[in-house]
């Protein structure tokens, strides 16, 4: 039998999740808090979340791990936008 253990990152900073997103990380919620004014951003972990955070965080301004295409930043944005306002994500 395999057991599946999924660890959570959760973060609060929608540029971070837009970050991860585009670089592939699964999001896997969106938690409401309680105001309603802000958001939990659930991705799951795999061996890439850490190293990313930490480079999202303290890389150099034209380190390559924390370059991305604009456009698909911009996507990714939309996109995390879009589940924001979705009411049953």
């Amino acid at each position: 039998m395999k057991i599946n253990i999924e660890r959570y990152f959760k973060t609060t900073n929608f540029n971070l999740a837009s970050f991860l997103f585009v670089k592939g990380i699964e999001l896997a919620n969106i938690d409401r808090l309680d105001n309603q004014k802000r958001q939990t951003f659930v991705f799951v972990e795999n061996p890439q979340t850490e190293e990313l955070i930490h480079e999202f965080d303290y890389a150099k301004e034209n380190d390559e791990i924390v370059m991305v295409d604009a456009r698909k930043l911009i996507y990714a944005t939309k996109q995390l936008k879009d589940k924001l306002y979705q009411t049953n994500y």
